[in-house]
């Protein structure tokens, strides 16, 4: 029962009021819907109907599905290219050939997607979410959209270039010159000059169906096709039909890795848009139940001929700026597409293929974050490099190796974050309390005899030579008359049995030479493994503190009972009183 709450979640506690706004709401998503519903599909050289039937099930089953009230689900330009990526692999992968269609197997692949989904979700795998570095994905949209652009050339000048990269195919571009068609290059420039004017004009109606009805009247007014222009062509119109995914012809590597790239795409970008959505209307976003959202609309999707789906930033921006309450806007607008596809089929057919080149033309443009770039190499030339390798990798390798180079380098930049933790040393500021670093406070002053290490990270197999070589040389460096040196563990969160043996190693090196070394705030789970690893006994339990002042406390009164003892055996001779400054000009 409690599962069933959770699969009408968007759609609980509606209200009739809402209903109104939820109608208008879903109008808006269909009609800017419908021109990248029509387009996107061609990326992957699959018919537009795909791109519609993508556009109507999978919203209907997130309506019921998902968690957010007004996120919307559809085809996406990066899916569409990791789709397309996918399916040349998959045909290559059989030599004979597939047996089934193009549609059909875009849809199997969706259909993958979706168990993917399901699978990271009973894993509560939703956590991945939080391993999306923004910044390498940034770059890697980056070089998705460049990769699109490319992939306009045929569309938009009508000639075909079978060059890969991103120089390579205009150099051939520039070979085949006198092939070009330039009747669709003045139509595709036109047509991407209203869709620039729309996005910084407020413009009766939103620039992409503006383009589409433009471009209808002008094939069927100006005979388009007659005079070489490509046209869609021939688009069914008959609803989504039920039909299973074909699993049984991909080979199971092949299916497994198509989908997961899909997967790793569309969830990276739609958790991107879940969240932005968040901070725009209060809701929370709670990735373990988008990945069920997520993959239902997939399956679904995938048993019904269609492509696969992730959030949809830009009809989700309509969809709030129109000022949709629930779901019910999506059952709207999928409604209406559905209408769309069976009684406009014959205006679709006359559409011209240069136009639909020019809206991806758009949408990739869109894609490439100027500002985000350009704000990483302000912020962090390492982050900013990262991202240059996330773009490089569907340029230079191919989009599912550039799935899988992004994939790498978010786990090299969290690696390369965390193998080299920070460490200082800590003092006190005379007349205030606590412990200070002593590169960043000038007024901190080192404890005369006593040496506090600060680690600031996890203690782990990957990062345990690099401590022990910091612990080393903070032991070479410390001055002479350094009785105590006190590890303050506050930040070591995590310590594995890598970490325990350096610990122990240096323990005993303390033991032998000196000086004597302390543990401070150690962690519960922390303390349970340097006690299995016989770091406590070494240490010595009276040298392990629950807070660094417990620590300090201690060596003040260690300090001054050892000079007390050196006062009493040597006042006999030199008569010296016992000298209390050294550790209290430090309190």
């Amino acid at each position: 029962m409690a599962f069933k709450l959770r699969v009408f979640a968007s759609l609980a506690g509606y209200r009739p009021s809402w209903l109104r706004a939820d109608i208008g709401a879903g109008l808006a998503v269909a009609a800017v819907g419908l021109p990248s519903a029509i387009a996107y599909p061609a990326i992957a050289g699959l018919p537009p109907q795909t791109g519609i039937y993508a556009s109507i099930v999978p919203m209907v089953a997130y309506a019921f599905f998902g968690p957010s009230r007004k996120l919307i689900v559809g085809p996406d330009a990066a899916i569409m290219t990791v789709l397309a990526a996918a399916m040349t692999a998959a045909v290559a992968s059989v030599p004979g050939g597939l047996g089934i269609s193009p549609s059909s197997l875009a849809a199997t692949l969706a259909a993958g997607a979706g168990i993917v989904y399901l699978l990271a979700w009973a894993l509560r795998l939703g956590v991945i979410a939080s391993f999306l570095s923004r910044p390498i994905l940034v770059g890697f949209f980056t070089g998705i959209s460049l990769s699109i652009l490319i992939g306009q050339i045929r569309r938009i000048t009508g000639v075909e270039v079978e060059s890969g990269g991103l120089l390579r195919p205009v150099a051939e571009l520039v070979a085949k010159s006198a092939m070009i068609h330039w009747p669709s290059v003045a139509l595709a420039a036109a047509m991407f000059a209203v869709l620039q004017v729309g996005r910084a004009v407020r413009l009766p109606l939103p620039a992409p169906v503006l383009v589409l009805l433009l471009s209808i009247m002008l094939s069927a007014g100006l005979d388009l096709h007659g005079h070489g222009v490509a046209i869609v062509g021939e688009v069914p119109s008959s609803p989504p039909q039920f039909m299973l995914p074909r699993f049984d012809v991909l080979p199971l590597q092949t299916l497994v890795l198509g989908s997961a790239a899909i997967f790793v795409v569309s969830f990276g970008s739609g958790i991107i848009t879940a969240r932005s959505l968040g901070a725009l209307s209060g809701e929370t976003v709670e990735p373990n139940r988008e990945l069920v959202g997520f993959g239902a609309a997939n399956i679904a999707g995938g048993l019904f001929g269609a492509l696969p789906v992730g959030a949809s930033d830009s009809r989700t921006a309509v969809n709030i700026g129109a000022g949709g309450r629930s779901q019910v806007a999506s059952v709207v607008a999928a409604a209406t597409l559905l209408s769309t596809l069976m009684f406009l089929g014959p205006a679709l057919r006359i559409i011209p293929i240069p136009v639909l080149g020019a809206i991806l033309v758009s949408t990739a443009i869109g894609l490439i974050d100027i500002r985000a770039l350009r704000r990483l190499w302000r912020l962090s030339r390492m982050e900013f490099a990262f991202a240059m390798i996330a773009m490089w990798g569907p340029i230079g390798l191919g989009v599912l190796t550039g799935v899988l180079i992004a994939a790498a380098a978010t786990l090299i930049y969290i690696l390369r974050r965390t193998m080299f933790p920070r460490d200082a040393m800590l003092g006190r500021v005379p007349g205030r309390e606590g412990f200070y670093k002593l590169h960043h406070t000038a007024q901190a002053r080192p404890v005369a005899g006593l040496a506090i290490f600060l680690a600031q990270g996890d203690l782990l197999f990957f990062n345990a030579d690099y401590m022990l070589a910091r612990l080393h040389a903070t032991a070479t460096e410390l001055p002479r008359g350094t009785r105590w040196l006190v590890i303050d563990a506050g930040a070591m969160s995590q310590i594995d049995s890598s970490g325990a043996d350096i610990l122990l190693e240096f323990a005993r090196e303390c033991r032998e030479h000196g000086p004597r070394l302390a543990l401070a705030e150690l962690h519960a789970e922390a303390r349970k493994m340097l006690e299995r690893g016989g770091v406590i006994e070494c240490v010595g339990a009276d040298m392990v503190f629950e807070v660094l002042d417990d620590a300090y406390r201690a060596f003040v009164a260690d300090y001054r009972e050892s000079r007390l003892t050196d006062w009493r055996g040597s006042r006999r001779g030199a008569g010296s009183r016992l000298p209390g400054t050294a550790i209290s000009s430090q309190t």
